[in-house]
């Protein structure tokens, strides 16, 4: 059963977009929040520039991908079309597309490792293009995922902001899919503030209500806004 919390995934455009800004504002005023600050991030991954174009004109400007090379080849002509907007990688990175990854995206939620760290360095300092950087969580220790096992949260931030120079700006977690989201969104808020981290990107489609709650400010949303997905699409919205 859905969580009482969570918005039909056959909502379709504008209707969908417009349910879920309706949902963060009666989230926000629950948690004595100002709707302003959460980040609606509309995931696009999997759908093409036709179906994101209404969601564009509807007035969305943030907009999530998975993969590099996805985003590379229908974000271009978009932004071209379409000045202001901003696109954030929720997807794992690779270090080979770290170049490309700076280039084209305002923020990465996906720096997980040291390699990420040193590659991410290296471009940010030779594009001299600074994308948010979120630092991701692997809250439930899944072997499977990518991510940062809680325990180590703190020396790996304090790495990234020492050893490789890294602006932080803030976590990003994905809770296991069979256990209750708020014990993780409550654990990576708990990290992020004793490491000075104002920024959680956590919260998607089933679960942004809670994560509000919580302390999100960043909600990654795709299906609740595009559609259902094919069943092989990754999770992460």
């Amino acid at each position: 059963m859905a969580p009482e919390n969570s918005l039909p995934i056959t909502a379709h455009l504008p209707n969908g977009l417009s349910a879920v800004e309706q949902e963060i504002a009666r989230a926000c005023k629950q948690a004595r929040r100002d709707p302003a600050s959460v980040t609606l991030i509309a995931v696009s991954k999997t759908f093409d520039a036709g179906a994101i174009t209404p969601v564009i004109e509807a007035g969305q400007r943030v907009f999530g991908e998975n993969r590099v090379q996805e985003a590379k080849a229908k974000w271009p002509g978009l932004m071209s079309a379409y000045p202001g907007l901003a696109l954030h990688l929720i997807g794992p990175l690779q270090s080979n597309k770290a170049k490309d990854a700076v280039a084209l995206f305002d923020a990465i939620h996906s720096v997980d490792r040291p390699s990420i760290c040193e590659a991410l360095a290296r471009e940010i300092a030779s594009q001299k293009r600074q994308p948010q950087l979120f630092v991701q969580l692997n809250t439930g220790e899944e072997p499977q995922k990518a991510g940062v096992a809680p325990v180590d949260a703190d020396a790996f931030i304090a790495g990234c902001r020492e050893k490789y120079g890294l602006e932080i700006s803030g976590l990003m977690c994905i809770p296991p899919v069979n256990d209750a989201p708020a014990p993780h969104f409550a654990l990576t808020a708990k990290i992020a503030a004793r490491n000075g981290l104002k920024n959680l990107s956590m919260g998607m489609s089933a679960d942004f209500a809670v994560a509000i709650q919580l302390g999100a400010t960043h909600v990654r949303v795709g299906s609740a806004i595009f559609g259902a997905r094919a069943a092989s699409s990754l999770r992460g919205a």
